[in-house]
């Protein structure tokens, strides 16, 4: 397969729209989509044009890895071959210093979930699905799934999704922190490019800077995670951006960041 049939890279003014375009198979994570995934997070490296980043399935969001393809797999050192390229994919969008949000519509199933987790944020319309059903078939998520859930849910709820396999509403999901804003009836890609729109309005510069400080912090102790903080804070007060944004601050006029 053609893996351009696979991902639509769009550009809308600031804002980057990455869409898994097999919906025949419900999006089903492949080889070739993570092929993909990854060629389209390296052109966006560092493009300033690029202010934040929607992430979505054209209709619906990802059913799964592609259950077809993983038959065809020689054993479990060709499965951890899978599982390499699925999570250095996943690592290397959530590591990437442009906010992502994940427009959910439709469903959000066992890879296709672990794709959604590993975006910065998570809109989800209110009949949206989320769950990791891996479970029903004698497996668990092997793409960060099962560390990432919780550490954005109540333990508990982790496990209950884990060991059961049941999904979780959007709405659920939503009053539990797991998706950060529903679309209601409203399609989630409708509402996710509006709040890209108003983050690539934003600074780059404190994005990348929150995003380190999240991802890096929450694995130091308190105290060091403190010391990173002032570190990096200290070091964006030198930039244009801030001093932009004190001097628009004081004229009372929407500031214009340059990522510099």
């Amino acid at each position: 397969m053609d893996p351009v049939s696979v991902v639509r890279l769009e550009r809308r003014e600031r804002v980057a729209v990455v869409t898994l375009t097999r919906p025949d198979r419900m999006n089903a994570v492949n080889r070739a989509t993570l092929q993909e995934l990854d060629r389209i997070l390296t052109a966006l490296d560092g493009d300033p044009g690029v202010g934040a980043v929607v992430v979505t399935g054209a209709g619906t969001f990802c059913a799964g890895a592609d259950i077809t393809e993983l038959a065809e797999l020689d054993g479990p050192d060709d499965f951890a071959r899978f599982l390499r390229e699925f999570t250095d994919v996943l690592a290397r969008l959530e590591a990437h210093p442009t906010p992502s949000i994940a427009a959910i519509d439709g469903v959000a199933f066992g890879g296709g979930l672990e794709l959604a987790l590993a975006c910065d944020l998570r809109v989800a319309s209110d009949a949206a699905r989320l769950g990791v059903p891996e479970v029903k078939l004698g497996l668990l998520p092997g793409a960060g799934g099962s560390q990432r859930l919780p550490r954005l849910l109540p333990q508990g709820v982790a496990l209950h999704m884990l060991l059961t396999g049941a999904p979780l509403g959007a709405v659920d999901a939503h009053r539990l922190g797991l998706v950060n804003a529903l679309s209601g009836e409203e399609p989630a890609l409708a509402a996710a490019e509006r709040m890209a729109r108003e983050l690539a309005a934003g600074p780059p510069l404190a994005h990348a800077a929150a995003k380190r400080l999240v991802h890096d912090g929450i694995a130091l102790p308190l105290a060091e995670a403190i010391a990173l903080e002032r570190e990096v804070v200290a070091g964006l007060f030198g930039t244009g951006d801030a001093r932009e944004g004190i001097a628009a601050f004081r004229d009372k006029r929407t500031p214009t960041f340059l990522g510099r």
